[in-house]
């Protein structure tokens, strides 16, 4: 297994879906703009705890099932890629709309991690788009180290992300610039989304396919 490859795989599925505005996005940009960039870099801290979590329980418990049950390797992919071009088709035929920031409430300052968190956690399609990402990815035979790697780097980017919004692009003016460009990120992420997710279930012809 080509595991640079393995890797592009997964972060080609995730990256887009990171940045596209969700419950995640608009919980940041509210604490930076309520409270400032603290509370938002605070808030960006539990959210990248809550997305680490998710990543480790998928990574592990695709694992451990696949581990014993071999043959669920090509139900998770079929139902993995199913999902990846649902996902993209929704975006490709989203329309232009406004990010309502609303949303996401108004959390106390001295509670900014645990709001980030709390939000990410109760994000109902998390975890199913977590299980379709490293649906692409995790076998029986998946190296612990790997599994660990990708985690992190979930972690980090999330990090990355979310504080480059919190410092950046909690102003007026970003937040327009940032606003007109989204609909061309979904359609990009989309057609992503419906590429790998074909993939998938190309690859997906035997169950004891790697």
């Amino acid at each position: 297994m080509d595991y640079a490859i393995v890797l592009v795989g997964v972060f080609a599925i995730f990256i887009p879906a990171l940045i596209l505005p969700g419950p995640d996005f608009v919980a940041v940009v509210r604490s930076s703009m309520t409270y400032g960039t603290r509370a938002g870099l605070l808030t960006t801290l539990g959210v990248s705890l809550g997305l680490c979590l998710y990543a480790t329980l998928s990574v592990v418990g695709l694992s451990a099932i696949l581990v014993k049950y071999q043959w669920l390797t090509w139900v998770v992919r079929v139902l993995g890629g199913a999902y990846l071009i649902f996902l993209g088709v929704k975006l490709l035929r989203t329309q232009p709309r406004q990010i309502e920031l609303d949303a996401a409430g108004h959390p106390s300052r001295n509670r900014a991690v645990l709001f980030g968190f709390l939000v990410t956690l109760t994000n109902p399609k998390a975890v199913v788009l977590f299980t379709s990402v490293f649906a692409t990815a995790v076998t029986a035979s998946t190296p612990a180290w790997l599994m660990g790697l990708m985690i992190g780097l979930v972690t980090a980017s999330s990090l990355i992300w979310y504080s480059c919004v919190s410092v950046f692009m909690s102003s007026a003016p970003v937040m327009r610039r940032f606003q007109r460009a989204r609909h061309w990120i979904e359609r990009a992420a989309g057609v992503c989304f419906v590429g790998l997710g074909g993939k998938v279930l190309a690859d997906a012809r035997s169950p004891m396919s790697p």
